[in-house]
C-alpha cells in the first residue's frame, strides 16, 4: 500500500500533442497552453523523462549522458528553427534507475543521441530555463503496442521520486495526407481537421476517458478512420506510456485539444494525483 507521503508527491504524467517544430519559436495557442496550462500549474519536478515518437530503436535504450545535444531532426523549416538550442543537462544517475526498473527488459545506456524535437520543442516552451535535468526514452520497434504498455508500467516508481514523465507525439498523425493550406512551414498550424481525423480523435478520447486500454492498444480494430489516424504508430505510443502510469481514481484532463493541417490533431492531456 502506498503511504500518504508517496500520495503527497507523486508527480503528473503528461501526453504531449506537440505537432511542429515550429512550436518551438512560434507563440499560438499550443505554446502557450505547454507554458501556462500545464508548466505553470505543475509541481516543479526534479528531472524529466521523455518518451518520444522520433527516437524509435532496435531494443531499449536510455540517454545517459551529462549535456545532451539538441538535435535538429527535420527539414525545410526556417534558419531560426535549426538555431534554436535547448542545453539542458542530462542525468545518468536517473538514466541508471530507469535501467534498473526495466532490468528483465534488456535495455541499455545510450550517449549517443541527445534530445530530439520531440521533447526539446515542447520542453523549451514548458521550461525555458533549461535547468531541469531531461533523460529520453526509446521506442523499441520490435515491441507490439500492448508489449510498450506493459514495459511503460514499470517506469511508475519515478513518480514518487519527482520525475515528471512526459509522452511526446500525437494521437492522430498523417502526414501523408496533411494539407498544410499554403507552402510554408507556418501554415502547418491551420486549424482544421479532415472528418475521419476528428472523427478518429473523438474515439481515442472516448477511450482514453473511459479506460478502454486494450481497446486503444489494438487500435486497427477501431475501423477505418482510427486506420487513417494511424499509418504508422510511432506517434501514437508514447501516449500508451502516458496512460499505462495513470494509476486508479486519478483524474485526466484535456488540453491543446485541437485539429491542425487536416490530418493531425495536437490533442494533449494530463494526469493528475487524485
Amino acid at each position: 500500500m502506498e503511504s500518504a507521503n508517496a500520495k503527497m508527491h507523486l508527480m503528473p504524467v503528461l501526453f504531449i500533442g506537440h505537432g511542429s517544430p515550429m512550436n518551438a519559436i512560434e507563440d499560438n495557442e499550443f505554446s502557450r497552453g505547454w507554458r501556462a496550462a500545464v508548466a505553470q500549474s505543475l509541481p516543479r519536478p526534479k528531472a524529466v523523462l521523455c518518451v518520444s515518437a522520433h527516437w524509435e530503436s532496435d531494443g531499449i535504450w536510455v540517454t545517459a549522458m551529462e549535456k545532451p545535444r539538441t538535435i535538429h531532426d527535420f527539414g525545410g523549416f526556417p534558419r531560426e528553427l535549426y538555431e534554436k538550442q535547448y542545453p539542458a543537462p542530462g542525468s545518468p544517475t536517473l538514466a541508471k534507475e530507469i535501467i534498473n526498473l526495466l532490468k528483465d527488459e534488456n535495455a541499455a545506456l545510450d550517449k549517443e543521441w541527445g534530445l530530439d524535437h520531440g521533447t526539446w520543442s515542447v520542453l523549451s516552451r514548458m521550461y525555458p530555463e533549461a535547468d531541469i535535468p531531461v533523460v529520453q526514452l526509446s521506442l523499441d520497434v520490435r515491441r507490439a503496442p500492448g508489449e510498450q504498455f506493459e514495459l511503460a508500467k514499470k517506469l511508475a516508481p519515478l513518480r514518487e521520486q519527482g520525475v515528471l514523465v512526459v509522452g511526446s507525439g500525437n494521437i492522430v498523425h498523417n502526414l501523408g495526407l496533411v494539407d498544410f493550406g499554403g507552402n510554408t512551414p507556418e501554415d502547418f498550424n491551420k486549424p482544421f481537421g479532415f472528418d475521419w481525423a476528428i472523427e478518429a480523435n473523438g474515439l481515442f478520447k472516448k477511450l482514453i476517458k473511459e479506460g478502454r486500454v486494450d481497446e486503444l492498444i489494438d487500435y486497427r480494430s477501431l475501423g477505418k478512420a482510427a486506420r487513417l489516424a494511424i499509418p504508422t504508430n510511432e506517434h501514437y505510443l508514447p501516449m500508451l506510456y502516458a496512460l499505462a502510469l495513470k494509476r486508479e481514481g486519478e483524474s485526466l484532463s484535456f488540453f491543446n485539444d485541437v485539429p491542425v493541417a487536416g490530418s493531425l490533431t495536437m490533442t494533449s492531456f494530463v494526469v493528475r494525483p487524485a
